[in-house]
């Protein structure tokens, strides 16, 4: 059992929603264990596959776009960072399985999917690695309700770039807006707003060259976007594991938790790759590792085993009610059950979690679980004395059986927490044969 904090210690938990992506609202557990869950390969949608070469998905009032690098039909030079047959490509759909590749009129070059190039390479090759955002910055000026980065080391690091519709492309300066003296930058980088730190946040490729010259992660934030602080390290590496990509985001459903989908590179088992799961609470300089093991493997096809073979597009995106979805450079979309990363499991005897001491707002608890027909769960709500043995069991749920993504927990006695709310409080959970993947007070 883990020490009991002590009550200043207690957590802001808000109405946010809680993924066990980490350990963080864990007090104890017995009887129980994380689980990793594995996504599912869909089935390719005929002729309408997304290209996924450093691809970036977003969800924007309904519409799915998805912006890609691709090359001009007529090149036929070499394939070097920035070269000039890059272009990079849009796509949408209605349903995030169905794409369909429109004539922009933007350019006369056409991309492998026809004339729905949006960006054709400078003589710098400064739009390489083009990672677009939808700014959820609330003063963000509408004609730059999109955003950007793009660049690599080689053309003087990561430059800015801005739109108001998602289409029609400006680079904001002609400077870089960061720099590094090593190799920098070559990989899919990323940025966002981020609605909880208040700030653009910038996840990119650096070099670890204190572990033997590894390809890792740094993180730097903005005000403005065009003002960046200082690069930091964070240095989520094991012992000779290269991170190709980050592919670190805010989580749709809750946005305080960034869960990062990375690229692990292994250069000494023929550059094979495959894709690990990682997440760390906004703000945070580490990343949580509950796993080592990968994610997404490469499975049977010999052709995945190769160099570059293995990316995920940026972002996960809801495609349905229970269903999150996120995009395969073999032209594969993954799918996993809502908030479905990481579950808390029990088995066929009964376990429990205790939680450290919170407060929250709200005057009802949501939860994301499931059962087996046998499987049950039953939460109680604490009063947080220093002892969890001599606290007071406020609220007391009936035992649940089923499948929900968002089920309102039943009370045995009362229904509304609001005369709780705000108060420091602990949950108990007991499980048999069940997930818990998510909770949230509102």
């Amino acid at each position: 059992m883990v020490p009991i904090v002590g009550l200043a210690d207690s957590i802001e938990l808000g109405d946010r929603r809680e993924l066990f992506v980490d350990d963080r609202l864990i007090e104890s557990m017995e009887g129980l264990a994380f689980h990793l869950h594995e996504p599912r390969a869909e089935p390719m949608a005929a002729k309408s596959a997304l290209p996924a070469l450093y691809t970036t998905v977003i969800l924007d009032d309904g519409l799915y776009r998805a912006y890609y690098r691709d090359y001009r039909t007529d090149y036929e030079g070499e394939f070097y960072d920035g070269n000039w047959g890059e272009v990079y490509a849009y796509a949408e759909s209605d349903d995030g399985i169905h794409w369909r590749f429109p004539d922009l009129g933007l350019s006369s070059v056409e991309s492998s999917k026809g004339r729905n190039v949006i960006l054709t390479q400078d003589k710098d090759g400064r739009c390489h690695n083009f990672s677009p955002f939808l700014d959820r910055n609330p003063q963000a000026d509408p004609a730059q309700r999109y955003k950007a980065i793009a660049g690599v080391h080689p053309t003087g690091g990561l430059y800015a770039y801005a739109s108001p519709d998602g289409i029609h492309w400006e680079r904001l300066q002609e400077d870089p807006i960061l720099t590094m003296d090593d190799f920098a930058f070559d990989s899919h980088n990323v940025a966002f707003w981020c609605v909880v730190e208040k700030q653009y946040v910038c996840y990119f490729r650096s070099w670890d060259s204190q572990h033997g010259s590894l390809r890792t992660i740094s993180r730097s934030y903005s005000e403005d976007f065009i003002h960046w602080s200082e690069p930091v390290s964070l240095d989520p590496n094991r012992p000779g594991e290269h991170l190709y990509t980050s592919n670190t985001q805010p989580y749709f459903r809750a946005p305080h938790i960034y869960i990062a989908l990375p690229t692990r590179f292994m250069p000494d088992r023929g550059n094979s790759t495959d894709i690990l799961f990682m997440a760390k609470r906004a703000g945070a300089l580490s990343y949580t590792r509950l796993f080592e093991e990968a994610f997404i493997r490469p499975g049977r096809d010999p052709a995945h085993w190769g160099n570059r073979a293995n990316y995920l597009a940026l972002n996960v995106v809801p495609t349905g009610p229970d269903e999150i979805s996120f995009y395969h450079r073999n032209g594969n979309r993954y799918t996993l059950r809502t908030d479905g990363f990481i579950s808390l499991r029990a088995g066929a005897n009964e376990g429990f979690w205790l939680s450290k001491p919170f407060n929250f707002d709200g005057n009802s608890l949501e939860i994301n679980f499931s059962t087996s027909a046998a499987g049950r769960l039953q939460i109680e709500i604490l009063d947080a004395s220093d002892s969890p043995e001599d606290g007071e069991i406020l609220f007391s749920s009936d035992w649940m059986t089923g499948d929900a993504i968002d089920q309102l927990v039943p009370w045995k006695v009362g229904s509304n927490l609001s005369d709780i709310a705000g108060k420091t409080i602990r949950i108990r959970v007991s499980m048999t044969e069940a997930d818990l993947f998510a909770f949230r007070f509102r």
